[in-house]
């Protein structure tokens, strides 16, 4: 099958590409920056997925995965927004299998920076109208929404000793998710998946289900 993932050359959306390739698919990315992987079935475009008139033109594509993203700036034109045209112009059309949106467990607790919440929160409603117009064509539409995840962009957290040990008391399960563990979830709903659609898939150790109750002793 032919695949476009976006924001291919580091973390969860390389993952992504190398779990594809893998299985022997034709994987295409769309990143900002050059190429990471070197593979004769990948394809890379370097562009700003916020540029639509630099997008390529590329038909016929079989799965979508939107992964491109930013937590730090511009969150609701790139998270958002570019998804948004990413999808209308590579997702809505007959050849379309499956379309995967990485959203964000944020989006569900809102406990994060406000901008990136909000983006991610109309990741998950877009996701939902999304699925209604392809299931046309025979087609799903999902997010998947990861917690915590072992990624470059995440070393910050990761590296400093007392923050680290505050995150992992808020995760039941104590640790976070590596990249690969994500790209098995992606495949899984874009390729074993066929009947589940419309949904946001929470992947995020427990975090959001630690709500800290607290009563008086007996």
């Amino acid at each position: 099958m032919k695949i476009l993932i976006t924001g291919t050359t580091q973390g969860i959306g390389k993952a992504i590409a190398e779990k594809f390739l893998k299985e022997g698919h034709e994987v295409i990315g769309i990143d900002r920056q050059n190429a990471s992987i070197d593979h004769e079935k990948y394809t890379h475009y370097t562009c700003d997925v916020r540029d639509r008139e630099a997008l390529p033109d590329i038909e016929d594509i079989n799965i979508l995965i939107n992964n491109a993203g930013t937590q730090n700036e511009a969150d609701i034109d790139i998270n958002l927004k570019a998804l948004i045209h990413i999808t209308e112009k590579y997702g809505v059309q007959e050849k379309i299998r499956s379309v995967l949106n990485i959203g964000s467990a944020s989006a569900h607790t809102g406990a994060e920076f406000p901008e990136y919440c909000a983006s991610k929160g109309g990741v998950l409603a877009y996701t939902k109208n999304v699925a209604i117009r392809i299931a046309s064509f025979g087609a799903t539409c999902n997010s998947l929404d990861p917690g915590g995840v072992l990624t470059e962009l995440n070393e910050c957290v990761i590296n400093d000793e007392e923050l680290w040990a505050k995150i992992m008391d808020e995760t039941p399960l104590k640790k976070w998710a590596k990249p690969e563990e994500i790209a098995e979830w992606a495949y899984f709903l874009t390729v074993t998946n066929t009947f589940c659609t419309g949904q946001n898939i929470l992947v995020d150790g427990g975090e959001s289900i630690n709500y800290h109750f607290i009563w008086k002793d007996e």
